[in-house]
């Protein structure tokens, strides 16, 4: 949150992904350094997952990733 904050200051555009077990993290953190930082959510867990299974969350965020990326 605070490496995206900093980077959206300074004019570079960024998007979080985090899994959807820390939705509300990310609005509190956002509230709290007082900056809506855009961010895609994608299913839980993600550490213990295969780089097939991987790859299906990231093809499903790609396309919201790129609309929070470009919209701003």
């Amino acid at each position: 949150m605070h490496d995206i904050t900093d980077l959206e200051r300074r004019g570079v555009p960024g998007v979080f992904v985090a899994s959807v077990e820390f939705d509300l993290a990310a609005k509190v953190q956002s509230s709290a350094l007082g900056f809506a930082a855009p961010y895609v959510l994608v299913d839980h867990p993600i550490q213990d997952r295969t780089d097939d299974e991987m790859r299906i969350i990231a093809e499903k965020a790609v396309a919201e990733l790129l609309e929070k990326l470009t919209s701003g």
